[in-house]
Protein backbone atom coordinates (compact mmCIF):
# COMPACT_ATOMS: atom_id res chain seq x y z
CA UNK A 1 0.00 0.00 0.00
CA UNK A 2 2.86 2.19 0.60
CA UNK A 3 3.10 3.01 -3.62
CA UNK A 4 -0.50 3.56 -4.01
CA UNK A 5 -0.93 7.76 -4.79
CA UNK A 6 -3.90 9.68 -4.23
CA UNK A 7 -6.28 10.09 -7.17
CA UNK A 8 -9.09 11.75 -6.01
CA UNK A 9 -10.66 13.56 -2.54
CA UNK A 10 -13.95 13.26 -1.38
CA UNK A 11 -15.51 15.35 1.99
CA UNK A 12 -18.03 12.86 2.67
CA UNK A 13 -18.16 9.14 2.90
CA UNK A 14 -21.38 8.98 1.05
CA UNK A 15 -19.78 10.18 -1.87
CA UNK A 16 -17.23 7.43 -1.79
CA UNK A 17 -20.16 4.63 -1.76
CA UNK A 18 -21.23 3.81 -5.84
CA UNK A 19 -17.20 4.43 -6.29
CA UNK A 20 -16.32 1.66 -4.35
CA UNK A 21 -18.92 -0.57 -6.29
CA UNK A 22 -17.37 0.45 -9.98
CA UNK A 23 -14.01 0.45 -8.67
CA UNK A 24 -14.58 -3.67 -6.96
CA UNK A 25 -16.63 -4.31 -10.64
CA UNK A 26 -13.63 -3.77 -12.64
CA UNK A 27 -10.88 -5.16 -9.72
CA UNK A 28 -9.45 -2.37 -8.96
CA UNK A 29 -7.88 -2.78 -6.06
CA UNK A 30 -7.83 0.62 -3.44
CA UNK A 31 -8.46 2.14 -0.25
CA UNK A 32 -10.10 5.42 1.17
CA UNK A 33 -7.83 7.43 3.88
CA UNK A 34 -9.29 8.75 6.89
CA UNK A 35 -12.81 6.93 5.62
CA UNK A 36 -13.51 5.64 9.22
CA UNK A 37 -12.38 8.79 11.00
CA UNK A 38 -14.51 10.89 8.84
CA UNK A 39 -17.52 8.25 9.22
CA UNK A 40 -17.55 8.72 13.02
CA UNK A 41 -16.58 12.62 13.17
CA UNK A 42 -17.50 14.24 9.80
CA UNK A 43 -16.64 17.99 10.79
CA UNK A 44 -12.76 16.67 10.87
CA UNK A 45 -12.94 16.05 7.09
CA UNK A 46 -11.56 19.50 6.30
CA UNK A 47 -8.63 19.19 9.39
CA UNK A 48 -7.50 15.78 7.87
CA UNK A 49 -7.68 16.95 4.24
CA UNK A 50 -10.83 15.30 3.17
CA UNK A 51 -11.62 11.33 2.33
CA UNK A 52 -8.39 10.45 0.03
CA UNK A 53 -8.92 7.24 -2.73
CA UNK A 54 -5.66 5.96 -2.97
CA UNK A 55 -4.93 3.49 -6.26
CA UNK A 56 -2.19 1.68 -8.00
CA UNK A 57 0.02 4.45 -10.49
CA UNK A 58 -0.39 1.47 -13.10
CA UNK A 59 -4.32 2.03 -12.42
CA UNK A 60 -4.63 5.44 -12.41
CA UNK A 61 -5.96 5.95 -16.06
CA UNK A 62 -8.88 3.62 -15.47
CA UNK A 63 -9.50 5.07 -12.46
CA UNK A 64 -9.74 8.69 -13.82
CA UNK A 65 -11.53 7.40 -16.53
CA UNK A 66 -14.18 6.03 -14.39
CA UNK A 67 -14.42 9.41 -12.08
CA UNK A 68 -14.88 11.65 -15.46
CA UNK A 69 -17.78 9.26 -16.39
CA UNK A 70 -19.34 9.40 -12.70
CA UNK A 71 -18.81 13.58 -13.09
CA UNK A 72 -20.47 13.73 -16.02
CA UNK A 73 -23.91 12.38 -15.30
CA UNK A 74 -25.28 13.96 -18.62
CA UNK A 75 -24.64 11.31 -21.53
CA UNK A 76 -27.04 11.37 -24.19
CA UNK A 77 -27.54 7.44 -24.00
Amino acid sequence: MESFKTIAIFNYDYETVILKHLLEQEGIPYFFENEITLSVIPMYSTALGGIRLKVHPSDFEQVQEILDNLNNPLKIV
